[in-house]
């Protein structure tokens, strides 16, 4: 029996219905902080080729009564029961900032032994494991968090100015900070999935030549692409995105001994 935790209605948001002509599921994870409608205009814009599906972490929005995961190992077990729950489709993983590392963790459980069919997965903002950059953001203070947050010029600035706000989505905020800067990569086998990475120009988290490293993490193909922007690219080049991810997707479809 599925435990209440992990039901895919508490974990999953679906904001597209699903194509009926692809059995093909796009799995999106958010950055620390986020959630998932973060991912809403991805679901719009892909909603022909793709069953969109966007991953809401415990203690935000509808789940804020939770206590959110300071573990992304914790994380990965938890996601890849409710994936499992779900009706068998073909999967490609997308994660950015924190949500790259979690969609990692997660493709490397799919290949050590689930029954799941793990196409590809595309890491977009975060540096490559091992590497860690940890700014120590769990622990500042809310002010040093908030600090943090513009530096990243990922949340809309009237949000920052309103301390009710702030205190409702800090619990969030310093539980992602505290799984993800704590995160060690445990050594094992590259996957044998193909990887491709997206990343800012200008991104303060992570450079064009720290995401290249992701090509050691797969014994497959390997795909990097830049974009003009920062951490939060994806917002300011959507349609280059759009197009990015529509071309990663028919390429895992086509990839090594599958059919199209």
């Amino acid at each position: 029996m599925t435990d209440t935790l992990t039901t895919p209605e508490l974990w999953v948001r679906r904001y597209r219905p699903a194509p009926r002509h692809t059995d093909l599921s796009l799995v999106c994870f958010p950055h620390a902080g986020g959630s998932a409608s973060y991912f809403r205009p991805l679901a719009d814009a892909l909603a022909p080729v793709a069953d969109v599906l966007s991953v809401q972490y415990p203690g935000r929005q509808d789940r804020r009564a939770e206590p959110p995961r300071t573990a992304i190992s914790q994380l990965a077990d938890e996601i890849l029961t409710v994936l499992e729950s779900l009706p068998r489709r073909r999967l490609v993983l997308f994660g950015h900032s924190m949500g790259a590392c979690v969609a990692f963790e997660v493709a490397r459980r799919i290949e050590r032994g689930s029954s799941l069919d793990l196409l590809g997965l595309v890491a977009s903002g975060r540096t490559a494991p091992p590497k860690v950059r940890d700014r120590g953001v769990r622990s500042m203070d809310d002010a040093g968090v908030v600090a943090e947050i513009r530096r990243l010029n990922g949340t809309d600035e009237r949000l920052l100015l309103d301390d009710d706000v702030i205190q409702m989505i800090m619990p969030a905020i310093r539980g992602d900070y505290t799984a993800v800067e704590s995160y060690r990569y445990q050594p094992g086998p590259p996957l044998r999935c193909p990887i491709s990475v997206l990343v800012g120009d200008d991104d303060p988290q992570v450079t064009v030549a720290e995401a290249e490293e992701w090509r050691d993490h797969t014994a497959g193909a390997f795909t990097l692409r830049d974009f003009p922007g920062g951490h939060f690219y994806l917002a300011e080049q959507q349609a280059g995105v759009v197009r990015a991810l529509t071309e990663d997707l028919a390429a895992f479809r086509r990839g090594p001994g599958r059919d199209a």
